[in-house]
């Protein structure tokens, strides 16, 4: 699957530096892998939801949530947002 973009994940990191190591084993998980559908997604990784048409994932232990729209078909994974979880907690990014 190809991640769209990892930019995000790296301006998000320059802000906050504990977050680049586990952004990264994201990216390199997601691109290593082929998810055809939520289930294949969530075999590799088990603590993402869907929460309306996004996918949020916890990455960090926890500490952070990343915010995808996926195309399957395309296998494609657009990041929309890269959150702290108080970030995340207040609901903007719906």
């Amino acid at each position: 699957m190809k991640l769209i973009s990892n930019r995000a994940l790296r301006e998000f990191a320059a802000r906050h530096s504990d977050a680049e190591g586990p952004l990264q084993d994201f990216r390199r998980l997601v691109e290593r892998g082929e998810y055809r559908n939520f289930a294949a997604l969530r075999a590799t990784f088990a603590s993402v939801d869907k929460v309306g048409e996004r996918y949020v994932f916890d990455i960090g232990g926890n500490k952070f949530r990343l915010i995808a729209a996926i195309q399957f078909a395309t296998q494609r994974l657009f990041v929309k947002a890269v959150l702290t979880h108080r970030e995340y907690d207040k609901g903007d990014w719906k």
